[in-house]
């Protein structure tokens, strides 16, 4: 995992309104660095996820694990969906 960016001072200063006219590059690095200023705790409950979403994602976990030959390479999975 790369370092963690730092966050200027003056961005707690700076009206949100302001910052949603950065450049989309400045604003995804904005957001990298607020997240990973989370500790681990306060990431576990962040995001909640939906219980049925959270079962299916196990459920395809578990059919990787039990058949990781079985992957599909994503470069593959792009050009079956005409996305280079």
């Amino acid at each position: 995992m790369p370092p963690p960016l730092a966050v200027p001072a003056v961005v707690a200063m700076t009206p949100v309104s302001d910052l949603l006219q950065l450049p989309q590059n400045e604003r995804l690095a904005l957001v990298i660095a607020l997240w990973d200023s989370l500790d681990d705790q306060s990431r576990d409950g962040a995001l909640p996820v939906d219980p049925a979403l959270c079962a299916e994602l196990g459920r395809r976990w578990a059919t990787h694990r039990d058949n990781p030959e079985a992957a599909v390479p994503w470069d593959e999975v792009r050009s079956q969906l005409g996305l280079g």
